[in-house]
């Protein structure tokens, strides 16, 4: 059925689907949600293990490689990563992107399941958690009251806050930052205990049995039921002094003749500070496929409620991504309306009738408005992809009404009536147009099919651009038609139809030139080839291009064993050293880097992180300036290490160093560090080969304990509970109105200082109590703070700051290091972070460009019913990658992610040139019984037109991506930039080229033909 012709005698279905899809994609626009980026996250489940009190390296022993080796054996795990640090195993598992996360999850606890009953009995139950959130928070706030202390406030900001918060449709988590627990702390007496026989465990163990409600029973008094429950808890701290504790052995002890009862905070393991003053802050972070504005929106308005019901608070936003979102969202939008005005600029130029302007330009809102319909049906969401992939093709969804318009134009010039025009034009066309959409749509599948991080980024792009250029076919070849039939006038027949204006006089002399000498041609257009395949080596590679998103981050670590106040203090010399750095408007900062452990969260008080929060845009240095400002100024601080990047992509390089040999794998990575800091343009070198920190060591003398009837475990108990308290499970509560706060037993802060002290600590024996120091020896010595695991290896990672450096540039600069030639062959090195998504993108890009590739000769041969003719159209892609090369040099781009998803939007479109060319060419030779030459001729004189129209639409509608107009363009100008570049190139070439090619082919198939019917 020929649906052109159809729609002009019914054209009532066609405007009737039309306005469906319309309604329906302005429907899918109101709904889909507002993103940077898609979700980049592969399915990714958290097992936290908690040990309380065990050491890194008996936990890596007990622990990690028992669950590691049975997470091995689940299918679709690509990456196990493990950190291990006191009394935490934090394993995180990634499974490959065809792996459900309902699945994941179910096979992990599974896994986990299995080696249950193998891992220690005082383990506390795994905790295991699929990752629903993204990893960075979107918005962070810092809160403060002078009508609450600092205890009031973090409760406030742990209860009030955080209920309101997570109520908000897509609020995947909130964090505290800063502020302190309140905690009941019963200090015990050392001399007290011992001169009553009462160790400290005994204390904790008593108190938790006593201070507790037990329900249980039941009881039919007056005939009715009723519940029993015990209770003996009192209602305030100062009342657990005169509690009365009954021991073990029936003896009994009132609290306060042992110990003395303090209702205070837990240790401080956090710090928020905003410009150097103290702050309680909060995080909030993104549920998987949300709105990001759209939760910021809802975080506004509570927070607003929030201050109107409390004037004493002021809630301040500190950083955070949405903003940035924001102006991403208005600059693409931008960007689309701004590509649409101009390329229906250009139609009008050439066509100079508004009417058949308006008929071409309809094209564009009845292509992009079906695409949003089919983005909100497949879960996609409005971000710089997807966004993106309206933009540049804007000038493609004119491309085939601009091809019908000129050819309906053309006819009307004959003096044919409006609809004889119609009708005779779309159905000569109608080929070509099929051919050219599906070829720039076979182009797309196969990159979307892409697996890995790479397969995300190609995925949304692809089957954004695909449904928008079939929206497109499908409204030429319906409403086109039906539009030209209605608004068109008739044309008096010219004249003089064939008179050619000098530039087409031109190039026609030009094309017989080219075939007069065709072989000059044809080794000018190779060593075009040939010359643009040399320059792939100057062309930097990457992932993507580092962003300015308006807030940078430095990460300080200080030395194993560094105190909070160590931290706070080095932080603070950051902030004043940083505070007069231009574009800087405020710094925020976090002591204390949170680990989500078993019981809650602990914190590494040796790290800490200053947001960086920057001014306007127009009223400062770009981010990337500002980072290199911060870079010289952090060179003159002393006492840390530091890390300065907003968090985002092509900011970093890093590698991994894995090996089961611990000393050569901390020898190898200190030598590849120093080697490292030998390359001039990185900077920030850092690796996360845990520094030695102090220990405190009790070795038992097995002999002697066994003579008094003590045991390793016993020992343990004593040590780990005098010193930071029972297990949190294992605490006596104190219950309040709308919370229970821990009542932690231990020694004070004067016997945890004084190694003495610890060792004369009292241990329960078959002959009463014993010093500690009696049955073990007690000493100061060094052991790694944290181990780090990567597929069941030991492993180091080394990072380092690119400072504007080519990721690819680093990387080969990196693995030509000595250090890097010469590792010892237990030690292994492998990608990273970026380095490993840019090794799947190469990879994965050169097989989806040569499956798209047979994909569009496929199409070709089923459309044009020959084998050899889709060769001479094929042959104008070589023709435009010297074009975007070039253009990627000239504007010191790199070539990442963008720009070869531009190169492989250039493939199909360069492709649409050489059909309208071989099309009008073989209905020549075999319609009108035309010469190959003439046939040629021909359509060069035709088709010309038509294909420059197009070029330049598509020119015209990425220009102001590629001139980086507006907000942030560095992931969009790339890419615009890579295939203007080969539209100029290919344009300008394939219109003298292909047909040289087409004459080679055809003589070859004249002469193959000739040869089998002899």
């Amino acid at each position: 059925m020929n649906f052109a012709t159809w729609s002009l005698r019914n054209p009532i279905p066609a405007i009737l689907l039309f306005a469906l899809l319309t309604f329906a994609g302005v429907r899918g626009f109101q709904q889909l949600p507002i993103q940077t980026l898609p979700d980049l996250d592969l399915p990714t489940v958290n097992i936290v293990l908690s040990q309380p009190g065990a050491a890194p390296a008996q936990l890596e022993t007990e622990v990690a490689r028992t669950v590691e080796n049975s997470l091995a054996s689940v299918t679709g795990l690509k990456h196990i990563r493990t950190s291990i640090t006191d009394g935490i195993v934090q394993i995180r598992a990634e499974f490959s992107l065809e792996k459900k996360l309902s699945d994941a999850l179910i096979d992990t606890k599974d896994a986990v399941d299995r080696v249950r009953s193998n891992l220690p009995t005082d383990l506390l139950q795994p905790s295991i958690s699929a990752v629903t959130e993204r990893g960075s928070p979107i918005l962070a706030y810092a809160i403060a009251s002078d009508r609450m202390n600092e205890e009031a406030l973090s409760w406030f900001v742990d209860d009030t806050v955080g209920k309101a918060l997570l109520a908000i449709p897509g609020v995947g988590r909130m964090d505290r930052l800063g502020g302190v627990q309140r905690e009941v702390r019963v200090e015990v007496n050392t001399a007290q205990m011992n001169a009553l026989g009462v160790t400290t465990t005994d204390v904790s163990r008593a108190l938790r049995r006593t201070q507790q409600e037990s329900s249980g029973g039941r009881g039919q008094i007056g005939l009715s039921e009723q519940s029993v429950r015990t209770v003996a808890t009192v209602r305030q701290a100062a009342e657990l002094a005169d509690m009365p504790v009954t021991l073990v052995d029936g003896r009994e002890v009132r609290l306060d003749q042992v110990a003395s009862v303090h209702d205070t905070n837990a240790e401080r393991n956090q710090a928020a500070l905003l410009d150097g003053k103290a702050v309680v802050g909060f995080s909030v972070y993104r549920a998987k496929g949300f709105d990001e504005t759209r939760i910021a929106q809802g975080v506004t308005e509570t927070l607003e409620r929030m201050q109107a019901a409390d004037a004493s608070l002021v809630i301040t936003p500190v950083s955070g991504s949405v903003e940035y979102t924001r102006e991403q969202f208005r600059g693409s939008m931008q960007m689309l309306y701004e590509g649409a005005i101009l390329a229906v600029l250009v139609v009008w130029c050439f066509l100079r009738d508004w009417r058949a302007t308006l008929v071409a330009a309809s094209a564009l809102p009845l292509s992009i408005l079906p695409a949003f319909a089919a983005m909100s049906w497949l879960g996609y969401s409005l971000n710089t992809l997807t966004l993106l992939a309206l933009a540049v093709i804007v000038g493609v969804l004119v491309d085939d009404a601009i091809v019908e318009i000129e050819n309906i134009e053309r006819h009307r010039r004959m003096g044919k009536s409006v609809l004889q025009a119609t009708g005779d034009a779309v159905n000569e066309i109608a080929l070509a147009v099929i051919a050219t959409t599906m070829t720039l749509v076979v182009v797309f599948v196969p990159t979307t099919l892409m697996s890995g991080v790479p397969g995300l980024f190609f995925q949304q792009f692809g089957w954004t651009a695909v449904i928008a250029v079939l929206a497109s076919l499908l409204v030429a070849r319906l409403l086109t038609p039906i539009m030209a039939s209605w608004l068109l006038k008739p044309h008096a027949p010219s004249e003089n139809p064939q008179a050619d204006g000098r530039l087409m006089r031109l190039y026609l002399s030009s094309v017989r030139w080219c075939l007069t000498h065709r072989r000059t041609t044809m080794a000018a257009a190779a060593a075009f080839f040939l010359i643009s395949i040399a320059l792939v080596p100057l062309i930097p590679s990457g992932l993507i291009p580092a962003s300015d998103r308006g807030f940078t981050t430095v990460n300080v670590e200080l030395p194993s064993g560094s105190s909070l106040s160590d931290t706070v203090e080095v932080s603070e010399n950051v902030r004043r050293a940083l505070h007069d750095v231009p574009g800087v408007r405020s710094i925020f900062t976090v002591v204390g880097a949170a680990q989500i452990g078993g019981s809650g969260q602990v914190s590494d008080v040796r790290k800490s992180a200053l947001t960086l929060v920057l001014q306007a845009r127009e009223d400062r240095p770009s981010q990337m300036a500002i980072e290199k400002s911060v870079r010289r100024i952090l060179v003159t601080v002393p006492g840390a290490r530091f890390a300065v990047g907003g968090g985002g992509a092509g900011e970093q390089m890093s590698l991994i160093l894995t090996s089961d040999n611990a000393q050569a794998l901390k020898a190898s990575a200190q030598a590849f560090e120093r080697d490292l800091r030998g390359v001039s343009r990185l900077s920030s070198i850092r690796t996360t080969a845990s520094l030695e920190r102090p220990e405190v060591i009790v070795r038992p003398d097995l002999k002697r304990a066994a003579e008094r009837g003590v045991s390793t475990a016993t020992i343990g108990e004593t040590i780990r509970i005098a010193t930071s308290g029972d297990f949190d499970a294992q605490l006596a509560k104190l219950n309040l109105d709308n919370r229970q706060v821990d009542i932690r037993v231990r020694v004070p802060d004067t016997t945890r200082q004084d190694i003495e002290a610890l060792s004369n600590l009292r241990v329960p024996s078959r002959n009463g109590l014993v010093p500690l120091s009696s049955l073990a020896e007690l000493a100061v010595e060094s052991g790694p703070a944290q181990i780090d695991r990567y597929d069941r290896r030991r492993y180091v990672t080394v990072s380092a700051d690119l400072g504007g450096m080519p990721l690819g540039e680093a990387l080969t600069a990196a693995r030509a290091l000595p250090a890097a030639q010469h590792m010892p062959p237990s030690v292994s090195l492998i990608n990273t972070g970026d380095a490993e998504v840019a090794a799947e993108l190469t990879s994965g890009f050169g097989l989806a460009i040569l499956t798209g590739l047979l994909c569009m000769f496929c199409v070709l041969v089923l459309l044009f019913k020959d084998f050899l003719q889709p060769v001479t159209i094929l042959s104008a892609i070589p023709l435009s990658l010297g074009g975007a090369f070039v253009a990627l040099l000239l504007a010191r781009s790199e070539l990442d992610v963008p720009s070869m998803i531009g190169l492989v939007m250039l493939m199909g479109i360069v492709t649409k040139n050489s059909i309208l060319l071989v099309e009008h060419t073989v209905v020549g030779m075999r319609d009108r019984g035309l010469p190959p030459m003439d046939a040629l001729i021909d359509a060069c004189h035709k088709r010309s037109r038509p294909i420059v129209m197009t070029t330049v639409a598509m020119i015209a509608g990425m220009l102001p991506i590629a001139l980086g107009l507006g907000s942030d363009a560095s992931f969009r100008q790339p890419m615009a930039i890579a295939v203007i570049g080969g539209l100029v190139t290919s344009t300008l070439l394939s219109l003298l080229v292909v047909p040289v090619v087409f004459t080679y082919v055809d003589g070859f198939e004249r002469w193959f033909r000739s040869r089998v019917t002899q």
